[in-house]
């Protein structure tokens, strides 16, 4: 019987597949297609330059001994790049690349126009014209488990976290979202799970970003023409951590590339840990079949710490840095800092700093006068949520009632304060303030804005409103 491109390879697959594990016979060889056999050279259809890169380092071997059985010592393997119009490429771009010498299989050279002879590899990390397949994991040693204390605050989610650095992909907690205020931990937590996977498992490609970094990586891609490489790089990931996921927000194109990249890793057994400052239920223009496959797994909050926790996080600090305190000024600094742990450790480091530099001895003075600079200087995130609940408290109405479509007159200015106090106080877009109050438009919440300025001006009882609520949002 006369062997087809199909029939060799497919007796080439059931080799390799018996000889690697299934998760990368999966990953990297269900995709490929046969497209000829030509004078012992067989064809394949590999999806991106990324691709071909990657099997070439990897499994240049086991191809070569999977070929050299069913077409003998002459075999040869040419690979055919095919960029698939799958995330809106606008055309199919195809390359034929004869398999890399080091394979010791014959190479076939083919005369077609090539954009580039020497295919690179996309890796968003690796620093151009340095080729280098091993992927850095971006972690922070120092944001360990050791140093992430446990709570009454964080205990559900540090006790996950663990979960899932004991067995990434293998439990339910997947993807594992870590969501709270600010520095509550959540970044400390997503590292600490990294490494500890990586100390248990250094075989597991484990990659760190923020969405802000995705982004821009995303974006550089799409200038290059090399999105199907991105999205490669990303798909062949093991454990992949991405900090403050509510920034995607907005970004529809990258969050249709994320989306992707999601499903894969997913369906694949690997494991998303996500972190962000809001529950996926707050979160502002994110695509819906996104925030549903966020509710996959775990949500897990990270709250204020409690006071026995703060204690223990400052004896922490101080034996990690060999200094001694004397405990009435540790609970005194407890007792006082109690909004997020960044603060807390800000507190300690200036406390020790003005100590050594001065030459003074810790005292409580000391330490009243680093608080109360501290403290006073610390500028205190508002959220909108928290805008509108001061606002319906201070009316004597709740939240519902503000954000509905009444046009009564008081509901109206209330709505219109807490418009005009969230562009005042929030990073937010009019777009998502106006989507977050109500339902309403960025034209909407301009308006609101202007009349709160002119209505300021011109009515005293108005004027009050403005300075009481500007009092609480500021306390």
């Amino acid at each position: 019987m006369s062997k087809t491109a199909e029939s060799v390879w497919n007796n080439c697959l059931a080799f390799i597949e018996d000889n690697i594990t299934s998760q990368a016979f999966k990953t990297w060889f269900e995709p490929i297609k046969a497209v000829k056999l030509t004078d012992n050279a067989l064809s394949i259809q590999v999806p991106s330059k990324f691709f071909y890169e990657w099997l070439e380092e990897h499994y240049v071997k086991i191809l070569k001994v999977a070929l050299t059985k069913e077409l003998g010592s002459t075999a040869k393997l040419v690979y055919i790049i095919r960029m698939e119009n799958t995330y809106g490429n606008k055309q199919p771009f195809t390359e034929k690349i004869p398999s890399a010498n080091r394979s010791n299989l014959q190479s076939q050279e083919i005369d077609v126009p090539v954009k580039n002879k020497s295919p690179e590899l996309k890796n968003p990390f690796v620093i151009p014209g340095i080729r280098n397949v091993k992927i850095e994991s971006q972690l922070n040693p120092n944001y360990n488990f050791e140093s992430f204390l446990e709570g009454e605050s964080n205990r559900l989610a540090r006790s996950a976290g663990l979960a899932v650095a004991n067995k990434p992909g293998g439990t339910s907690f997947n993807p594992l979202l870590i969501f709270g205020g600010v520095g509550l931990g959540k970044t400390h937590l997503g590292h600490a799970i990294g490494v500890d996977i990586k100390d248990k498992y250094p075989e597991k490609t484990v990659l760190y970003i923020s969405a802000e970094k995705f982004t821009q990586q995303y974006i550089e891609s799409v200038k290059k023409n090399n999105r199907n490489d991105f999205i490669h790089f990303y798909q062949i990931i093991d454990v992949l951590i991405v900090d403050d996921i509510q920034l995607l927000s907005g970004k529809a194109g990258t969050q249709d590339v994320f989306f992707h990249i999601f499903n894969h890793l997913h369906q694949n057994g690997k494991q998303v840990i996500l972190t962000s400052d809001k529950a996926p239920v707050d979160m502002i223009d994110i695509e819906q079949r996104l925030l549903s496959r966020f509710k996959w797994g775990l949500s897990a909050e990270l709250n204020h710490p409690d006071y026995d926790t703060r204690v223990a996080i400052i004896k922490n600090k101080l034996y990690r840095d060999g200094v001694e305190m004397p405990d009435d000024i540790i609970e005194f600094l407890a007792n006082n800092i109690k909004t997020n742990i960044r603060e807390l450790e800000g507190a300690i480091i200036s406390l020790i700093a003005h100590s050594s530099f001065n030459k003074k001895e810790i005292t409580i003075e000391l330490a009243r006068k680093i608080v109360d600079n501290y403290v006073k200087h610390t500028k205190r995130e508002v959220s909108i949520d928290y805008i509108q609940k001061v606002v319906s408290d201070y009316f004597q109405m709740d939240v519902d009632t503000l954000q509905s479509k009444t046009r009564k007159r008081h509901i109206v200015q209330a709505r219109q304060l807490a418009m005009f106090f969230a562009k005042k106080f929030t990073k937010a877009s009019l777009a998502s303030i106006g989507s977050q109050i109500g339902q309403r438009d960025h034209a909407t919440v301009l308006h609101a804005c202007k009349t709160v300025d002119n209505l300021s001006s011109t009515d005293k009882q108005f004027r009050k409103y403005v300075e009481d609520l500007s009092k609480k949002l500021t306390l």
